[in-house]
Parts: structure tokens; sequence; C-alpha cells
């Protein structure tokens, strides 16, 4: 999926608070990654179609050291593969026993443009993640490698992460709280009504700064507060 740009400016001045009642509208009510929350916070959102690895629990046999010998193995290759701009979503069954990925594979990607990270399972070398600029998003740390836990098995699947259905392409949205996955279909929407959700947001914010009451205000149940809004985007050129 190509992301456009304007969609992408957009989604990175919402917040996920306001992109789940944008959704909610359409009926999406399990869009936000439950227990995944920032490595450290950025102070930026992250945004980026989804691109996915999936894992299956660990066997013996077949999870060994010497797997990662392989070029093919799917961990590596959604490391060297991710596109740049996209975000890299891990399915980790929920399980944080053992890592999903550590620094040096997390610096890989910040180096090749990847706009970030997400798995539900947890990652190791954590405070050295939390210093690289990249977001990342995970259950909690995790010192053991994914091999105890953890065996690769897919790319550019749909996985479910968090409780959440994502399938590549799918819009990946990270703020200082969490994750949010937009449909591909509907992202360049959803961009402009959180867009213009946030504006009247801030709007709400000022008067009640100013001592007003939110009854007709927030939601904007009375016909002034309409009125009043549209004049103080004018006042802002916006």
């Amino acid at each position: 999926m190509t992301l456009k740009p304007e969609t992408r400016a957009r989604l990175a001045g919402v917040s996920c608070a306001t992109l789940t009642t944008a959704l909610f509208k359409r009926g999406l009510r399990n869009v936000f990654l439950q227990d995944v929350r920032p490595v450290a916070p950025k102070g930026r959102n992250m945004v980026g179609p989804a691109f996915t690895l999936r894992y299956i629990p660990a066997r013996e046999d077949l999870n060994t050291l010497a797997v990662f010998e392989d070029p093919n193995h799917p961990q590596r290759r959604a490391v060297e593969t991710c596109p740049a701009g996209h975000v890299l979503v891990m399915d980790s069954r929920r399980d944080p026993r053992a890592a999903s990925a550590g620094d040096i594979l997390v610096r890989r990607l910040m180096v090749r443009g990847v706009a970030g990270v997400v798995t539900d399972g947890g990652f190791r070398d954590s405070p050295t993640i939390a210093r690289l600029d990249i977001p990342a998003y995970h259950n909690r740390p995790s010192a053991p490698t994914n091999l105890i836990q953890h065996q690769a098995i897919e790319i550019d699947g749909p996985i479910g992460c968090g409780g959440v259905a994502v399938f590549p392409g799918d819009v990946v949205v990270g703020d200082d709280e969490g994750v949010v996955i937009i449909p591909a279909a509907i992202a360049d929407e959803i961009a402009v009504e959180a867009e213009q959700m946030t504006l009247f947001e801030d709007f709400v914010a000022s008067r009640v700064d100013a001592g007003q009451s939110i009854i007709g205000l927030y939601p904007p149940t009375r016909p002034e507060t309409r009125t009043a809004f549209e004049a103080w985007k004018r006042d802002r050129g916006l």
C-alpha cells in the first residue's frame, strides 16, 4: 500500500484516542492494541502501513540457534524486507515470556527507514531500544531470546496483535498512549475526520480553560457552539 503524504501528515497530528472515536463512528470497536505500550515516549506519532511477522509457539527441535544461520529465516527476512516508511507489526500471541526482537534488529529497522516496530510480546535490550530514534511498542521488557518461546513462521500475512486483526497495508498509528489499527480502505477518510475532530477538541479545551461548562459544548448539542467553533477557526485561518 502507498500511504498518501497528506494522510500520513494528518495522522501524525492526531491522537489514538481521537482515532478510536472516529473508527467507533464507523462501527469499528476493536482497533486499539491491548496491553501494548511504548518502550519509551517519543513525543511524536508513529504512522505507516503494516508489514507483519507471525510467530507460533517454539518447538525445540526446529528452533535452535542454528536457524539464525539461514538467510531466509522469517524474522531476519522481516527486518531486511520491511519497506521504509512501514511499521513492522509482530504477532507474538500476547506472550512476553521471551523477546520478539532485540536492539540490534530494531536498530537495523531504524537505519533502513522503517517508521516503527510493534509487538504484543516483549523486547530484550529494552533500555537501549528506548534510546533509539524509532518508535517501539511492546507489552513489557523480556530478556530471553525469542527462540525459547517463539518460532518465526510467516511474513506479510494477516495476524492478530494485542487482540486486534492486522492485515498487511492497514495503517498503524502509535502515540505515547498506544497503537491503533486503521483499515487501509478508509484511512484517508479517517485521517480527515480525525483532523477536524482534533481542531474541535482544541476549541473545546480553550473554552473549558476559560471556565465554560461542557454542557452543550462537548458534545456540541447547542447551535451556538458550532457557530462559535466556525468563528474560532476563521480567526486562526483554519
